[in-house]
Order: structure tokens, then C-alpha cells, then sequence
């Protein structure tokens, strides 16, 4: 039997296998007007696909708990019933295939309003559609970005609130798993790191005031998210800067702390925060990162970037250096990459009546 073609529980719910999808933005929603942030025909289509072809669970992409919490103009919300039920179209098909639909739920902080990355990805001048970001410091993510608003402790205390609020609706739209996303250089991300957070109040300084807004959110979304059901944390292991940022000393440190709080699995990533960090980049190169969370604190774990064939991924999960392998880019170029895997190492997934002629 193959390692990744195991079930996998995590409190009640089931995974049928270890194939899972990383959140990965498609920047085609409606920016403005009613239909903003609301999910549409490609981001149907989109899920629909890598559904049939096999995958285990599907985390939709980063999910703005607001508006200015969005990436780009274009990206998927969850802060009014109109998106949430537009996304049930979504995890309804989902789940006739056999699939968990999960959803990442974000806040891009000092990188937000900026443009889809095949225009640019520059910041949003234009007022109909831009924005002013935030983040936990006067400190831009980059040459050219502008200088985002320091957040104040009440703002911070309206975040949280959103993404409970946002937690609320995904469950109402369907989805099984909740993810809260903590990496990458948005907005929790940030807080995290003293690279990007200066802070000098309860929210920066110590390890134990950096992770504070993580904990809050964890804390606030396990609140009203259902006892039975699985809530994940992705988290950027290290910002490469060594001791100048984020490092994999303190992600074990947090990964302890996230499971006392009822997170159920880490989503190891890396990187993001800093946009000239030297990253050693290859095949499996965060596998380490995900093994010694595993290892040290025993919390389940999910290894991403640069898994790309069956043998590579069926090693990670068969040597317990992670409970599942997240596909990002592969599975954009291959949306039944779970079903070529099931065929090359013996394992098994469902596939559609409509394409049993081709089994």
C-alpha cells in the first residue's frame, strides 16, 4: 500500500489521501462593485478540475478576511454572505468528488494592493481599485511599495475579529478545513518576524509579544470554528535572514504553542518576508523544516515547494518527514497528478464515472 494514498484523519474528518492542494491565488475575482472578492466561473472550473483528477483536499486560495486585507484587487473574500455563497457552488462539487474543500483564510498587510503578478504585481495607485496597507510597523515591504499604516492595538483587535467573522462564513459555505495564513510576509507573517515588526508595545519585541496576534487569531477562529473539524496554520519556517528575522528555532518554539491553542497540522513554507533574501531553492528544499516540527513537537505537518514526482512525494509522507505533501505548481500543470501517482506506485483514488474509460 502506498504511504500516499492513506487515509489521514484529523479530529472527525477523513482525507481519502495524502495528495493535497496548496492555496495558490488565481487574481480573477470582480475588484469592485457587488461581485468583488466573489468567486466565479474560472475559480470553479479551476477546483473542479484538480477535484476530479484525484486530490485528497483542496485549499482554496488566500481568502481576504477584508478588503484591505486582499493581496491584489482581484483576489477571493470573505467578509459578506454574497462571497460566501458563491463559494458553495465550489465545495458542493468538491465534495461529490470525494474531496475535503479547505480554504486559507489572509491578510496581506504591507503587501497588499498590488497588481496581478503577469501585470506587474507593482502597487495599486489607482484609487477606484488601490488601497492604503497596514501592517505592524511604518516599514515597507519593498523599493517602490508605499510606507504602510502602523496598525494600532484597537485595529489589531478588529483584525482578529475578521477573521472569526470570515471562519463563520467558511463554515456556512461548506468548507471542512480552515487554514489561517501566517506566512509568506502577510500581514500575521509580519508580526512574526523582527525583521518587519518594530513594535515596542505587547505586540513586538519578545518572541512571546510577536506571536501574540497568531495566537489571537488561532485562538479567535478555534472559537467559532467547529470542535470536530481541523483548523491548519501555514507558517514561513524562516525568512533566510538568519537571526535578523524569522528563524526555524522559533517556528518550533510557535508550532508548540499553535497546538496548545487547537491547531491540528502546520503548513511548513518559507520565505516571503524579505524581498532579496538568498533562498537555496530545489527539489524538496522546506521538507527539512516540516520534518523537525514533526519531529520535535509531534504536531502533524504538510511539506511543500518543489515536490513535483510521485517517488519524491511517497518518500516525505513513507519516512515520516510529513503527514501530506502540498502541490502547488504541479498541479497547475497537472490537475490529475494524484491519479498518474495512484498508477505509478500502486495506490488508488476515485475517479469520475464519466472518465472510467480511461482507467
Amino acid at each position: 500500500m502506498s504511504a500516499l494514498f492513506e487515509r489521514r484523519t484529523l479530529r472527525s474528518l477523513t482525507i481519502p489521501n495524502r495528495v493535497w492542494m496548496a492555496p495558490m491565488c488565481q487574481y480573477s475575482a470582480e475588484a469592485t462593485g457587488l461581485d468583488a472578492g466573489v468567486a466565479g466561473d474560472w475559480h470553479f472550473a479551476h477546483y473542479a478540475a484538480r477535484a476530479a483528477g484525484g486530490t485528497g483536499l483542496i485549499l482554496l486560495e488566500a481568502t481576504a478576511v477584508s478588503p484591505e486585507g486582499r493581496i491584489s484587487p482581484y483576489d477571493l473574500g470573505l467578509w459578506n454572505d454574497r462571497q460566501a455563497g458563491a463559494l458553495r457552488r465550489i465545495t458542493d462539487f468538491l465534495r461529490t468528488q470525494g474531496t475535503v474543500p479547505g480554504i486559507q483564510l489572509g491578510h496581506s498587510g504591507r503587501k497588499g494592493s498590488t497588481d496581478r503578478p503577469w501585470k506587474s504585481g507593482a502597487p495599486v495607485t489607482d484609487p477606484e481599485t488601490g488601497w492604503q496597507p497596514v501592517g505592524p510597523s511604518p516599514l515597507p515591504f519593498d523599493s517602490g511599495h508605499p510606507v504602510p499604516e502602523e496598525l494600532t492595538t484597537e485595529q489589531i483587535a478588529a483584525v482578529v475579529a475578521q477573521f472569526a467573522d470570515a471562519a463563520r462564513r467558511a463554515r456556512d459555505a461548506g468548507f471542512d478545513v480552515v487554514e489561517v495564513h501566517g506566512a509568506h510576509g502577510y500581514l500575521i507573517g509580519e508580526f512574526l518576524s523582527p525583521y518587519s515588526n518594530h513594535r515596542t508595545d505587547a505586540y513586538g519585541g519578545s518572541f512571546e509579544n510577536r506571536v501574540r496576534l497568531a495566537l489571537e487569531v488561532v485562538d479567535a477562529v478555534r472559537a467559532v470554528w467547529p470542535e470536530e473539524l481541523p483548523v491548519f496554520f501555514r507558517i514561513s519556517a524562516t525568512d533566510w535572514l538568519d537571526e535578523a528575522g524569522w528563524t526555524a528555532d522559533e517556528t518550533v518554539r510557535l508550532a508548540a504553542l499553535l497546538k496548545e491553542h487547537g491547531v491540528d497540522l502546520l503548513d511548513v513554507s518559507t520565505g516571503g518576508n524579505a524581498p532579496r533574501a538568498a533562498i537555496p531553492t530545489g527539489p524538496g528544499y522546506q521538507v527539512p523544516f516540516a520534518a523537525r516540527v514533526r519531529s520535535e513537537t509531534g504536531l502533524p505537518v504538510a511539506a511543500v515547494g518543489l515536490i513535483t514526482e510521485p517517488a519524491q512525494a511517497e518518500k516525505i509522507v513513507a519516512n515520516g518527514e510529513a503527514d501530506a505533501v502540498l502541490l502547488g505548481r504541479e498541479l497547475l500543470r497537472d490537475p490529475s497528478w494524484a491519479r498518474r501517482a495512484a498508477r505509478t506506485l500502486g495506490g488508488s483514488v476515485r475517479v469520475p464515472d464519466q472518465y472510467h474509460r480511461s482507467v
